[in-house]
């Protein structure tokens, strides 16, 4: 969870071109045996202050992984954060925490064309896994929810069914929007590169993927893109926070209880360790991670 403590969200860096990952005090401990990490991380000045929790829950394997960096790029401040959901294995989310904010922050019109940049540093991601995945059997795949934020302008690029929300003004707002085979307009993309979306317990993509976009899934790849969509949104005093989250949450928690559970928390670290514990209780049978 990433809380603005003013309407400047930016973290202060130190010299003209810095790329380092945000780094926050991890705790590991166990909860009735299911793996749980949290911690939080706070810029030099104060205006910006993350909190972080993810939880293996009821399954036997751990297949989300997150990312936090920051940096400084023409004496712009940077910051990065990233919630992949893996399936089918956790290769694909891991290259993708270790990989896609570096090819980002690389990616030359970074800056002056941030919105292509995140698009082409997504997609060449993407097919940078399937290259370096030599066990063409392997079927790893991943959702990415990141938020880029330049100065006081925010990006949320959304690849998959993690999602991204913001509190304004008390209100839950969604700036992603799952991508789900049954959407209108993914099952007619799918459709027309010669796919099949099918219902099997839920809407499938061949009748095996329950997303219609995935980092990886070499398989089912010419239908199943890693283009990100992508929105943005000028910060002001009215944004209060942004959450972003896996599944493991959003399949029982709303948009809207989860801006009203954050917003009884005494700091980000606790709202995020909090809705985890929230979607757990509520009987989330999925990894569940949250920024």
């Amino acid at each position: 969870m990433v809380d603005a403590s003013s309407s400047a969200w930016a973290a202060r860096g130190a010299g003209d071109v810095t790329t380092a990952v945000a780094t926050a005090p991890k705790e590991s401990e166990q909860e009735d045996g299911k793996e749980h990490i949290c911690g939080g991380w706070k810029s030099e000045d104060g205006s910006l202050h993350c909190g972080y929790s993810s939880f293996r829950g009821r399954r036997a394997s751990m297949e989300d992984f997150y990312d936090m960096k920051s940096s400084k790029i023409d004496a712009k401040h940077i910051n990065l954060f990233g919630v992949f959901d893996g399936h089918g294995g956790s290769c694909a989310a891991e290259y993708l925490k270790e990989h896609l904010f570096e090819n980002l922050l690389k990616h030359p019109a970074f800056i002056s064309d941030t919105k292509t940049a995140i698009s082409e540093s997504y997609t060449k991601t993407d097919s940078d896994f399937l290259d370096a995945e030599t066990n063409i059997h392997r079927e790893d795949g991943s959702t990415a929810s990141t938020a880029i934020l330049i100065g006081n302008h925010l990006y949320v690029a959304n690849v998959g069914d993690s999602r991204a929300v913001i509190s304004k003004a008390g209100k839950a707002i969604a700036l992603s929007d799952d991508h789900k085979p049954d959407r209108s307009d993914e099952r007619e993309r799918i459709e027309n590169a010669g796919g099949v979306v099918t219902f099997s317990g839920t809407w499938r993509v061949g009748g095996v993927l329950a997303m219609s976009r995935s980092f990886g899934d070499r398989l089912l790849k010419r239908f199943v893109v890693a283009e990100p969509e992508i929105q943005e949104q000028e910060i002001d005093d009215e944004l209060e926070y942004l959450i972003l989250a896996s599944d493991g949450l959003w399949d029982v928690v709303s948009n809207d209880h989860a801006v009203a559970f954050v917003k009884d928390e005494m700091g980000p670290e606790a709202a995020a360790r909090k809705l985890t514990e929230i979607a757990f209780a509520r009987g989330s049978t999925d990894n569940i991670t949250c920024e």
